[in-house]
């Protein structure tokens, strides 16, 4: 259970320079509903159901270049902050379809691969975003019974899976007469009713 009750990744956010050939294959290849757009010509964000209160999202920024091409998983040198996003499928079943639909409409995509806990096919999106497709194998669920296991565990960090109290300062409460929000992109596309 987690410290503070989250109700899952609201969205992540990626960039394109192609925000057409991203909804061609975001939302007609893989069938994710496009539920929000909004912006300008230089500046547009667009975002895609994935399940639930989840969501993925992409800025348009005419300047921004398609990612290399590289394996998931492999270490690399420098700066770097992401390596894949994995999407859940239901099961095997799934998977297959999907390798067929990506199969079909001529992009690559890896073999199955057997991860013990979960099985899981490989592919990126016309921006180079390496994704994963992915299905808890069948009767394992580490949410249900985590598995922490490390040749050289840092004990700090694999002594349990719950977090750990203490280790930081307690939040300080934001009174009410501080609490000031502002208007964002998009605000003006929604207004409240009271």
């Amino acid at each position: 259970m987690s410290l503070y009750e989250y109700t899952g990744l609201h969205h992540v956010a990626f960039a394109t320079q192609d925000i057409e050939a991203t909804v061609r294959f975001w939302r007609d290849l893989l069938g994710m509903r496009l539920v929000y757009a909004y912006g300008r010509p230089g500046y547009r964000q667009y975002f895609f159901e994935v399940s639930g209160d989840s969501r993925i999202s992409f800025f348009e920024w005419p300047e921004v270049k398609k990612l290399p091409l590289r394996r998931h998983g492999d270490p690399v040198d420098g700066p770097f902050a992401f390596d894949h996003i994995s999407v859940g499928v239901e099961n095997d079943n799934r998977l297959w379809d999907m390798m067929g639909r990506l199969e079909g409409a001529e992009i690559p995509c890896s073999d199955l691969i057997d991860h013990g806990y979960f099985h899981s096919i490989y592919s990126y999106d016309p921006n180079g975003i390496p994704i994963e497709f992915t299905c808890n194998a069948p009767g394992l669920n580490v949410l249900d019974r985590p598995d922490l296991r490390d040749d050289q565990p840092e004990e700090s960090i694999l002594c349990r899976s719950e977090p750990v109290p203490g280790r930081w300062p307690k939040p300080d409460p934001i009174p009410e007469e501080e609490r000031i929000m502002v208007s964002g992109e998009g605000s003006d596309h929604f207004q409240l009713i009271t």
